[in-house]
Parts: structure tokens; sequence; C-alpha cells
């Protein structure tokens, strides 16, 4: 059993109760306007380019077995087209204007990574799998959910929840806590703002509070999109009938932006700005009005 990782954050202390570990795999349903892991949205590993940090050896070049990369008088130029994310030019960039994004790794082999950490875990700490979307690649997340429990980790799912539900009904019993986004409660400018309509996130959401799964909700904040009155209201009203353990409120920031350019992606973004200190309160205070616990990130 293997499945296609992005990367690991370790000491991660704001994805699940406690330390964790955070493991980051390939894959999303979604196009949020505001995407800040945009190496995570497709399934196919991905080489990323910082053009700044090139010197223009040729070394990638050198490497290469597809012809991607030129190095000729207009410098360095990398042709997409014939990239099959393969990563041989990575391992000889010394100036590490290349990166991949997404390696096939065993169950077994992102466990082992986890178990370096597990001393600083604690009762509460453990593993978080993230990305992207976890279950854009079911069969290796119910896996490393399996293994995890086996072993005695706490473990928790961030999750867009655009997924089928019996992939939840396949995977709810060893996942100790689900990080559920929850964006906007109006489905055509849910479409607009992430490529989506909502249906089966709610139903979804719904199908785990009614199972007692313990769950954190993530509201991103994003003004522009979904900060104003009517739109909190429509979340608050949602949660308060079936209200999640804890609400946290995620600032908007811009941050991945860097990544779309050295993937050559476009930022669907540009124009959003990061809410305020006061636009944050003000919407806390406004959820809390619905009787909600919930925590500014």
């Amino acid at each position: 059993m293997t499945g296609i990782v992005t990367d690991f954050k370790r000491f991660a202390v704001h994805d699940g109760d406690g330390i964790r570990t955070t493991v980051f795999l390939k894959g999303c349903p979604l196009r949020c306007l505001w995407c800040h892991n945009p190496e995570s949205l497709v399934r196919q590993p991905q080489i990323a380019y910082l053009q700044e940090r090139c010197i223009s050896c040729g070394a990638c070049a050198g490497e290469c077995p597809n012809g991607a990369h030129d190095i000729g008088a207009k410098g360095h130029l990398f042709d997409r087209t014939h990239c099959t994310g393969c990563g041989a030019c990575v391992s000889v960039c010394p100036a590490r204007a290349l990166r991949l994004y997404g390696r096939e790794m065993t169950v077994e082999e992102v466990l082992a990574v986890v178990r370096e950490d597990r001393i600083f875990y604690g009762t509460t700490g453990g593993m978080t799998l993230s990305g992207g979307e976890p279950m854009a690649q079911p069969e290796f997340t119910a896996a490393l959910l399996a293994a995890a429990k086996a072993e005695g980790l706490n473990t928790a799912l961030d999750t867009c929840g655009d997924v089928p539900k019996p992939l939840f009904e396949a995977i709810a019993a060893d996942v100790d806590c689900f990080l559920y986004d929850i964006k906007h409660m109006d489905r055509e400018r849910h479409r607009a703002l992430t490529g989506r309509p909502n249906d089966r996130i709610l139903d979804n959401y719904r199908y785990l509070v009614a199972r007692g799964c313990r769950i954190e909700v993530r509201i991103p904040l994003v003004p522009g999109c979904n900060d104003d009155p009517t739109a909190l209201n429509g979340i608050a009203a949602f949660l308060a009938s079936a209200p999640p353990e804890r609400v946290k409120l995620l600032p908007y920031h811009s941050y991945g932006q860097g990544k779309y350019e050295a993937m050559a992606l476009t930022y669907g973004g540009r124009e959003l700005v990061p809410p305020s200190a006061e636009q944050l309160l003000a919407a806390a205070d406004r959820l809390r009005r619905f009787g909600l616990n919930v925590e500014v990130g």
C-alpha cells in the first residue's frame, strides 16, 4: 500500500490536540481561491522552480531524462510539458532551486517518520493527516489511520468534507478528531469560491455529528468572501443545530502565493486581503452569539 506524500510538518501545535506530526497528502476535489497549499491539489508529483535561486549551472539539464530543462542565452528554461515529476533534477541542483512535491511512500515509511517524534506526543498529541484532501487517496489514508491506531497513536484528519460518505464510514472509527472545514452555506457562492457546491460537505458533517465523532470545525475567514454578517450567521446557525466540540476561526493569509509562482500556477486570491484583528474578533463574537465554542487561530 503506497500513497503520494507532499511533506511532513513536525512539532505541529495547530493541527489538533497537543504536539503532532502532520502528514500532507496530494490531491483535493476543491479549488479554493485562497488555497495556500497548491502543491497538494493534484495527485501527481510536481516540480517547483525557484528562479531567483538558480545559478544556471546546467546540472538539471544534464540529469533530466525528458529534456525539460535547457540552459542557454536566455538562462534556464523549464518546459513543464516535458516534465514527468521524476525528481531526478532536484537531487543534483546545488542551489536548491528545484523542489519535488510528491513522493511515493508506504504506510510503514510514513509511520517511521511519525514515530521519530513520539516522545513529544504525550497523552494528547499524535499524527494528523492533511493535504490537499487526505481522502483523495482513500485506501492509503484508511490503511495509514488503521496502522497508527494499532500502535496506540492519536489520530486527526483535516478534511474539506467533499468526498463520498462511505469513505467517512470506513475510517471514522480510526479517527480521534476531525478537523472539518466549513467555508460558506450558500450553495452557489460556495461553488464560486471553491469550484464545488457544498451539499456533500454539509451532509457528511451531519453524519459525523450523529455518529458522535469529535469535531473541530475550521472556518477560513476571507474578507469579501465569507466575512459578511449574512454568511457568518448562516454558518453559525447551521453549526448551532449540530454543534461541534469547538470552532476555530482562521484568518486568510497569502503566504502560499510564492508557491504558485514556483509551480507556474495562477493564484486566484491576488485581490484578497487578510482580515484585521478587529475583523477577526468581531466575527468570533458573532459566532459565539449562537452558543458556539469559538477560538481565533
